[in-house]
């Protein structure tokens, strides 16, 4: 049984939805906006913010680090972006050793 809130499958959520899905009061979705980079929604014609699933999911990432892990904003910013970091030098790591394996054919 899991604790997460069931999503409905859409492209776009609005950010009324996203603050009933998540739990979070709109003023605190729109501050994180600023916070995180990670969470970036599109603003329709009207102006209305479009979340896509990636934000949501990101969102609900940040609500774990601070409510329940206990991280501070620039923690949990800190957190958020040293993943990415990894997840770079490890893509990095992979091209160096291609090309060494290449340069020793090329030998």
């Amino acid at each position: 049984m899991s604790s997460k809130p069931q999503q409905p499958i859409k492209l776009f959520y609005r950010i009324g939805e996203v603050s009933r899905l998540t739990g979070l009061e709109p003023y605190v979705l729109r501050y994180w906006e600023t916070e995180f980079p990670q969470i970036k929604p599109d603003k329709g014609r009207a102006g209305q913010r479009l979340y896509t699933k990636k934000d949501l999911n990101a969102i609900l990432r940040v609500k774990q680090l601070l409510y329940t892990d206990g991280y501070t904003i620039a923690g949990a910013r800190k957190r958020l972006n040293g993943r990415r970091a990894q997840d770079i030098e490890a893509v990095i790591e992979t091209a160096k050793q291609e090309l060494r394996e290449i340069l020793e054919m090329l030998k």
